[in-house]
């Protein structure tokens, strides 16, 4: 019960903190958070990376990416922000 609570904590403070403007700072095309970006975003951190750039119908290179990469736990955060701005574009060839 604490953990799903703690990250439904952490889920809404990254959705109040990160706005469009933010994303603009990223490298890439700039996406837009929305609702489906929110969804993609919160599926990505509780179930695995890849999932929300699945979802945001991002290359299969950078879905496959962020699953293998998605076995480290950090990573399980930069992948929930990626979806969440719907971030096109990246680094190692578009991926990350």
């Amino acid at each position: 019960m604490k953990k799903t609570l703690s990250i439904l904590a952490l889920l809404a403070i990254m959705t109040t903190t990160i706005t469009p403007a933010l994303a603009e700072a990223t490298k890439g095309t700039p996406g837009e958070v929305s609702g489906r970006s929110v969804g993609a975003a919160a599926l990505s951190l509780i179930i695995w990376p890849g999932i929300g750039q699945l979802i945001n119908d991002n290359p299969v290179d950078k879905n496959v990416t962020h699953a293998i990469l998605g076995l480290t736990g950090i990573f399980r955060i930069w992948s929930c922000y990626d979806a969440l701005v719907d971030r096109k574009g990246g680094v190692w060839h578009n991926r990350i």
